[in-house]
């Protein structure tokens, strides 16, 4: 059985997230890395009760950088400990991903051993509206363009990285969402392989802000691809 860390960034965290770290640990998962970006003070006694599970580690940014800093803090952090981890599994904090995806994407590390594998959203499902069906659709439909590769879902935040592409994605350019697509393309120009698993539905949490959302504004998604297109 393969060691996976699961690494989540994490601001602003429900009190419900407690549970969902302690459902994690009861997979394969072997330890659960949390970096707190720079989360309100109220927050405080949430990750007060994190620092105290067993296998549970949490690093601290003082000020809030972006999903993208937020993660190669903790790919940094897996580095420097060099614990025998065979990869990493990024998560979102917000119940983006529900655990069933989770054994689907670390069950399928099994069949893609190399690499980075990305769990696939469906938008078909109810929960997805007009503008986040399309929004996909046209994200994925400029990636292939300008970059030669055909992604369904280019902003998916559950991803499971083999633990050797570690040092090089620390050094991709991007601290906040664009960093996701950063990550691909860096991807492709290195031949590191990236696979796809269909993963359920796509889930949006209703009446609650998600900072690290990544149905991020679609347009500024694919502005932000084209000046990574021009300036590579």
């Amino acid at each position: 059985m393969k060691k996976i860390a699961a690494i989540i960034p994490t601001y602003n965290p429900q009190q419900s997230f407690i549970t969902f770290v302690h459902q994690l640990l009861a997979t394969s998962i072997s330890q659960v890395v949390i970096v707190n970006d720079g989360s309100d003070k109220k927050y405080e006694n949430i990750f007060e009760e994190l620092k105290k599970i067993d296998r549970c580690k949490v690093l601290q940014h003082e000020q809030n950088i972006g999903k993208g800093g937020a993660l190669k803090t903790a790919f940094s952090y897996i580095r420097s400990k060099r614990a025998g981890f065979q990869g990493v599994l990024t998560v979102g904090a917000h119940g983006q991903h529900t655990l069933e995806d989770i054994k689907l994407v670390l069950t399928m590390t099994k069949v893609f051993s190399e690499g980075i594998v990305l769990g696939i959203r469906n938008f078909h499902s109810s929960d997805s509206t007009f503008f986040s069906y399309w929004g996909n659709r046209a994200t994925s439909l400029l990636f292939e363009i300008l970059f030669h590769k055909k992604l369904m879902d280019t902003q998916t935040g559950l991803r499971y990285i083999e633990i050797k592409e570690l040092p090089w994605l620390i050094e991709v350019q991007g601290d906040r969402f664009e960093y996701d697509t950063n990550m691909l393309v860096a991807a492709l120009k290195r031949k590191c392989p990236i696979f796809e698993v269909e993963i359920g539905q796509l889930r949006l949490k209703k009446n609650s802000i998600i900072q690290y959302d990544e149905l991020t504004n679609t347009g500024t998604v694919m502005a932000k691809m084209l000046i990574k297109y021009l300036k590579p």
